[in-house]
């Protein structure tokens, strides 16, 4: 790598983006960094409404920005289209609902320096609401009881993870461990996470690397969303015979403990008790951190509703996911390969 003058490519996928394009990009244009050893390469799912007029209009205006088709549609299909594209020293991955703070780049870079060995740098996202549900959403999501340790959605601390979002890589990551998986619709940046690290690489959170994100103000496409995640992790784990994280699992045992566990309380009484005690405890803590996460009181049952959708879809979806690959020994359902946006 460069360490003196490093050149940094940015590539964003989209599709039907002409809301946020044009704020990401903004974003991107304000930043701290020398135009000059910057590459933005947008590849474009083969949008049908403005998008692609709106980043052609951006790339006669600012020649460091780049109009790309992806006409195979998926998300990491863009990402290794945009990569080989143009020789780089620093890649970040970035989503089209995204805008970066002006000094997004140049502090990733700085963290590289903390240890040789770091491959990938990402930071904290702040969810911007536009309405009341994507604000309880918003809220749901950057609590730990929402999303577990997901440092980069509730962490203030800088340190090493097991993943990030809207990562920046060396170049030598690439090298090493190849470029993203095209299979994997959902779960692709976690995989490549997961995989460079086998790889020997490691991967730091620092906060001042921040970034915003405008967040789905729909409960149904968050439900959807979550259930490709959970339905995605299970393939990710058969390709690399491995469990990646262990909060993974957890939505999927409190599904299986919700519908299972009362049978055994029909044979012996005392075990009802116990799982609707279980349940009973659920229901408290989900409130405590509903009440603790909310603005204001009446935020709180759709920040409760939230909860519930993120850790239920993702355990139905993981669920769904281990009959389909794990006993079925099946490829992924053409319905699941659908986006959610």
């Amino acid at each position: 790598m460069n360490k003196e003058n490093p050149i940094v490519s940015i590539v964003i996928p989209c599709r039907n983006e002409e809301a946020y394009i044009t704020k990401c990009l903004d974003s991107i244009v304000a930043c701290n960094f020398d135009k000059k050893r910057l590459q933005v390469i947008v590849c474009d799912g083969m949008s049908e409404d403005k998008t692609p007029e709106l980043i052609l209009a951006y790339s006669q205006q600012f020649p460091f920005i780049h109009y790309t088709e992806n006409k195979e549609k998926t998300t990491p299909q863009a990402f290794n289209l945009g990569f080989k594209q143009f020789v780089f020293d620093i890649g970040i991955i970035l989503g089209a609902h995204a805008e970066i703070d002006k000094d997004y780049i140049t502090n990733c870079l700085k963290a590289f320096d903390v240890d040789p060995e770091i491959g990938c740098v990402g930071g904290v996202i702040e969810n911007v609401n536009e309405n009341q549900t994507s604000e309880a959403i918003g809220l749901a999501m950057s609590s730990v009881f929402g999303v577990g340790n997901a440092h980069f959605r509730t962490g203030t601390k800088s340190g090493f993870v097991d993943t990030v979002a809207f990562g920046a890589y060396k170049k030598e990551v690439f090298e090493t461990c190849g470029y993203f998986d095209e299979e994997l619709i959902r779960n692709q940046d976690d995989e490549f996470n997961f995989r460079i690290q086998k790889f020997g690489f490691k991967i730091w959170l620092e906060p001042t690397v921040k970034s915003k994100y405008y967040v789905r103000a729909s409960f149904k496409k968050l439900s959807r969303q979550y259930f490709q995640y959970g339905y995605w992790k299970v393939y990710v784990n058969r390709k690399h015979k491995a469990i990646t994280t262990l909060r993974q699992l957890v939505p999927a045992v409190w599904v299986l403990y919700l519908f299972l566990g009362f049978i055994p309380g029909f044979f012996f009484t005392p075990l009802f008790y116990l799982y609707a005690s279980g349940v009973f405890l659920y229901l408290m803590l989900s409130k405590f951190a509903a009440l603790k996460t909310a603005n204001h009181f009446r935020q709180v049952p759709q920040i409760l509703y939230a909860f519930w959708i993120l850790h239920f879809s993702y355990g139905r979806g993981y669920i769904k996911g281990i009959f389909d690959f794990i006993v079925l020994g099946k490829k992924p359902a053409k319905k699941q390969a659908e986006l959610t946006r």
